[in-house]
């Protein structure tokens, strides 16, 4: 793990899911498996929160590949998510592509850098995924 994602990770658990450099953007931890190792990654994501919608996106900044922990969820969908003070079981869901973008366009609404990304990354689609509370 990066030293950055360590120092927000830390920071995260510390404030009760709150990252400073985030202002008020909902931050969650993904728990997962790696698709090759099988060893545990953390990953701090910001996160789309609608109703009882939850959401990421594998944007990697606008670069033009998907992130590593793309192929871990797809390998390995049941995962933990940390989102604020609470933990809970989950399982992840790649959207389709005309959802997922629909989805990725309400991320962009409220925070434009997405927009930048989705434009760094083309051709490359960015994959969302759902997040489902599992009981």
């Amino acid at each position: 793990m990066s030293d950055w994602n360590a120092q927000v990770i830390a920071e995260f658990r510390a404030n009760g899911g709150k990252v400073a450099q985030f202002g008020d953007a909902p931050l969650v931890i993904l728990n997962t498996i790696g698709a090759k190792s099988g060893q545990l990654r953390e990953i701090p994501l910001v996160a789309l929160t609608e109703d009882e919608g939850m959401y990421v996106f594998a944007s990697k900044a606008g670069a033009p590949t998907n992130p590593d922990w793309y192929h871990n969820l797809k390998a390995n969908p049941e995962i933990t998510v940390e989102y604020g003070a609470e933990s809970f079981a989950a399982r992840v869901e790649e959207l389709p592509v005309d959802e997922g973008q629909a989805t990725l366009g309400r991320q962009a609404a409220i925070m434009p850098q997405f927009a930048e990304y989705v434009e760094s990354a083309a051709p490359r689609v960015i994959p969302v995924f759902s997040i489902s509370r599992q009981p």
